[in-house]
């Protein structure tokens, strides 16, 4: 269990609420440009929401949530056309986030039947 695993989920929902209220304050950081830099935007946080909600928000409410107003509402108001270099960038982090996905995959596969002996087995 690692210490993000031991965080009060009454901490971590109120750390949650500010940064979702510091991203609808936050209009000029563009989705596309979110995802460039971090790998992940408004939209994701919401998939993410939705997920961890076990159907009772669907990916339309759960992006309300995120946006404080429905995603096309927000979108007409603060999201410009993407350039080349944004989608450049977007498309490469995505691949990031893939290619560190996989290995991460590969490491859970592997653990603990690639440890040595010694380590996974006591006087080994």
């Amino acid at each position: 269990m690692t210490t993000l695993d031991k965080l009060d989920d009454r901490v971590a929902a109120q750390a949650f609420r500010r940064l979702v209220r510091h991203l609808r304050h936050r209009t000029d950081a563009e989705n596309i440009d979110l995802m460039g830099l971090a790998g992940f935007c408004r939209n994701c946080l919401a998939d993410w929401v939705s997920e961890a909600s076990d159907g009772s928000l669907d990916r339309d409410a759960a992006r309300e949530t995120v946006y404080g107003m429905p995603y096309a509402e927000w979108k007409a108001k603060h999201q410009g056309e993407a350039t080349p270099e944004q989608i450049a960038r977007m498309n490469a982090s995505v691949a990031r986030n893939r290619q560190e996905a996989e290995l991460d995959a590969e490491l859970d596969d592997s653990f603990p039947a690639s440890d040595p002996p010694s380590i996974t087995q006591p006087g080994g």
